[in-house]
């Protein structure tokens, strides 16, 4: 059978992930093993029941595998069509995927967050975070032959890089080899009782079906809440209708579809109001958590969390933090809600103004003594979600406190990355530590970051604060005759947000490289 070769773009390998959800239903297996047969078998030699050398011996979330496709097709030529991609897919994330715990810790790089400062030791950070995110690494699973096998890899289509920064300085290749494979396959094996468990206890993909209450926070905009109906399709599929609202009573609606692998990767694609956006969830335990965000803009993006409605569930407070000595309305969302709320000692439920079992709103008061600090609050059963009381705030903090906004369009055709930020308030408890309060309104400003930024004019070049949200959209791609030696508008910025509360004027800072666009971007940075 011929298969018809095409590439996908960054965005269009993501579109694929979620793209399953419009297919049609096929017996994946048989499917599956006659595209290995005919596409792969050229290359990787069969091993018996149905095993393939290489293939077999690796473990990936869909996105990882999906790289390992689209990479198959550029540097070798394998000629396969989007609906065979998306089948393999489905059926290597399912049989050879990671179980929850495994990816633990990492999943900021499948929600793209892109302005996460990772946490690995120096030696990983060194060998593999030079050039790509330490998680994608984190997020396969080999034995230490095809750890080997990747190193291997890595010089023979590489093989500057023994000579690019933090390998020329080192025996690169005796470390990799020597020291890294070792690590990575203790830390990152292949047999793992923890998939083998997983696939055990995985659930059915339609016990998915029914309503989920949601809550969530976008940077710039706020906090939303709703309900997002889920109907189960054969095949893992399911069809998507969201319903909420902004805190401001902005509408948060729109239509779209999913697909489940491995048992809870949840991806879907979902339009709201009018823009596509991308669902990469965790669903386990109840509970669906992750972000959205938009297919062509993914710093634009919400954090999500739902709990199906006939499964009890607090999930958030909006907002999280109450004064002492001041009233305030309060919503709590969830699902299966009932009863009186309580937020704990000094708060007193004044008046409930609206009450279902996704949302209870009610008007409280927080005494003057109220001790400042978190408190759990429950409702009936449930409880999770802590209330900050706090009295004055003694910081604010820029979040992120570092970030990559790049400057794009000016006649090209890759867009502009903007940066989103919130300001994020903290006290100081009782005992004297640091807590944190929550996200407040703000206003938003930039200077230069240094004397080279100020001698540079980066401030007039780089881009524009919105005062008011906290988005910075850059400018435009392409040398700029105006500037010293017509450079372009990169920047190095100082983010600052001024938040007034009591007629007490608060600070924060943080920082923002403006800087060229972003030419490789993989579904795993």
């Amino acid at each position: 059978m011929k298969r018809t070769l095409r590439v996908a773009s960054a965005s269009g390998l993501l579109a694929l992930v979620a793209g399953l959800a419009l297919q049609p239903q096929l017996s994946q297996a048989r499917e599956a093993q006659a595209i290995l047969r005919e596409t792969c078998q050229g290359c990787h030699l069969p091993e018996g029941d149905n095993a393939y050398s290489r293939i077999s011996h690796q473990r990936k979330t869909p996105e990882g595998w999906l790289m390992t496709i689209a990479r198959m097709q550029t540097m070798h030529q394998v000629q396969i069509n989007d609906e065979d991609r998306r089948t393999l897919v489905k059926y290597l994330a399912d049989t050879q995927g990671l179980a929850p715990s495994e990816t633990e810790g990492v999943r900021y790089a499948l929600e793209r967050r892109l302005n996460t400062v990772e946490q690995f030791d120096d030696q990983t950070k060194q060998m593999c975070g030079r050039c790509h995110s330490g998680a994608r690494p984190a997020l396969q699973r080999r034995p230490a032959q095809e750890w080997q096998h990747l190193v291997n890899f890595h010089l023979g289509q590489w093989p500057s890089l023994e000579y690019q920064a933090l390998s020329r300085d080192r025996d690169w290749l005796d470390l990799a080899l020597k020291d890294m494979v070792p690590l990575l396959a203790k830390r990152y094996p292949l047999d793992n009782p923890a998939w083998r468990d997983w696939q055990q206890a995985m659930p059915k993909a339609g016990a998915l079906a029914g309503d989920w209450s949601f809550s969530g926070h976008l940077p710039g905009k706020g906090e939303l809440n709703g309900v997002m109906k889920v109907s189960a399709q054969p095949g893992d599929r399911f069809t998507v209708s969201v319903d909420g609202q902004y805190a401001d009573g902005t509408p948060f609606k729109g239509q779209g579809s999913a697909v489940l692998y491995s048992g809870y990767e949840w991806r879907g694609s979902v339009s709201i109001d009018g823009v596509s956006m991308r669902q990469v969830f965790s669903v386990n335990g109840g509970e669906m958590k992750g972000r959205m965000f938009d297919k062509i803009h993914d710093e634009r993006g919400l954090d999500f969390v739902a709990a199906r409605q006939d499964q009890p569930r607090l999930l958030a407070v909006q907002p999280g933090y109450l004064k002492a000595g001041s009233e305030a309305q309060i919503s709590l969302i969830g699902s299966g809600l009932s009863g009186t709320p309580r937020f704990g000692a000094g708060i007193e439920v004044l008046e409930v103004l609206e009450q279902n079992p996704q949302r209870i709103k009610v008007r409280v008061k927080a005494a003057d003594s109220a001790v400042a600090g978190v408190q759990t609050v429950a409702v009936g059963k449930l409880d999770g979600p802590q209330l900050a009381i706090y009295r004055d705030i003694a910081q604010v903090k820029v979040v992120p406190a570092f970030s990559v906004a790049r400057i794009g369009e000016g006649g090209g055709s890759t867009p502009k990355v903007q940066g989103r930020f919130d300001a994020e308030a903290w006290g100081v408890g009782a005992d004297g530590k640091p807590y944190r309060i929550g996200l407040f309104p703000a206003k938003w400003r930039v200077e230069p970051f240094d004397e080279r930024a100020r001698e540079d004019q980066d401030v007039k070049f780089a881009g524009t604060m919105q005062a008011d949200s906290g988005v910075f959209t850059p400018g435009d791609a392409g040398p700029n005759p105006v500037r010293k030696m017509s450079t372009n508008n990169a920047g190095n910025l100082k983010v600052i947000a001024a938040v007034s509360d009591g007629g007490k004027a608060h600070t924060g800072e943080g920082q923002m490289i403006v800087t060229v666009q972003r030419w490789n971007n993989p579904p795993i940075p």
